[in-house]
């Protein structure tokens, strides 16, 4: 019982939020070069609230494609892909990190 008491009484004084817990991953996760997608999945797998979630992780923020573009150039040093295959593996990392095609499609916009 005098956990869930201490637990009540951090939560009571803000120490201990959901939210904050919330806003300091997205936080460290995207100074790691991570994307929306795979963000909002880390989050629901530690059992943080969607609609929390949600308030955290704004897929149409235009932060994201600029960093999936810090992403792909840290990988791939800047160098566009020369052919269909380097294209699809660039794609696919930054897939892997979590970004969407909409993020990405401004790095490749060049090559269409």
């Amino acid at each position: 019982m005098f956990v869930h008491e201490a637990l009540a009484v951090l939560v009571e004084d803000g120490l201990l939020s959901d939210a904050r817990y919330a806003e300091s991953y997205v936080r460290f996760r995207m100074n790691k070069g991570f994307g929306p997608v795979r963000i909002r999945e880390e989050l629901r797998q530690r059992g943080v609230a969607s609609a929390l979630i949600g308030d955290y992780v704004d897929f149409q923020d235009l932060c994201w494609i600029e960093m999936a573009r810090a992403a792909w150039h840290k990988r791939f040093g800047g160098k566009l892909p020369r052919d269909m295959n380097a294209r699809a593996k660039q794609m696919q990392f930054l897939q892997y990190r979590g970004f969407t095609v909409d993020h990405t499609k401004d790095i490749f916009k060049d090559l269409d």
